[in-house]
């Protein structure tokens, strides 16, 4: 079966980098993003752009500044936007109907944070037997009591790339090698 590719861009809000709640490499991780979100669109691959949506909890209600998206992270009218209630954004969103309706069986994922929402939304995926690739320089996170936000990542990008897949797979690669082989695929010689 052909692969029907799709990036998620998961959590880029504002109420989750704030001063209080530092990320590492805020700006490198939103710069790749950007590249990789640009990247798609000319190959005319969709672009999903997920929010969590608190509305009724106090916390990322819908329309509020902190539900809003990153100033620094670029959107185009063409992208897919899809809230999500719960860390796996495929938990009582459209997320599964809208990849259904496009035939997507290839995920690509980025966002925040690596350890709540990127790590939830990948296990998911995986038990819907997608293929994931995991932008390993395209998600970030806070420091954590006992592990400082640069282990944490290395440490889920260790994960992910060491799990059993099911009909799917994942794979973990850094940016400049997703570019290079989604170039490939797209130019076959």
């Amino acid at each position: 079966m052909e692969n029907k590719t799709a990036l998620l861009i998961i959590d880029m809000q504002k109420g989750s980098f704030t001063p209080r709640t530092p990320r590492f490499d805020m700006d490198g991780v939103v710069k790749r993003i950007n590249e990789m979100a640009t990247l798609f669109r000319t190959l005319h691959f969709p672009v999903f752009c997920i929010q969590h949506n608190g509305t009724g909890t106090g916390e990322f209600e819908k329309n509020s500044t902190e539900w809003e998206n990153l100033d620094e992270l670029i959107l185009e009218p063409t992208d897919i936007l899809v809230d999500k209630y719960a860390n796996d954004v495929f938990y009582k969103s459209n997320l599964q109907s809208e990849l259904n309706e496009l035939s997507i069986n290839e995920l690509f994922i980025t966002g925040c944070a690596t350890d709540f929402c990127v790590e939830s939304t990948i296990q998911s995926a995986l038990t819907k037997d997608y293929s994931i690739t995991v932008v390993a320089d395209g998600h970030t996170t806070a420091a954590r009591p006992h592990l400082e936000a640069e282990k944490v990542i290395e440490h889920y990008n260790w994960v992910w790339q060491n799990m059993l897949p099911t009909d799917g797979k994942v794979e973990v690669k850094k940016l400049e090698q997703i570019k290079r082989d989604i170039m490939i695929r797209s130019n076959p010689s």
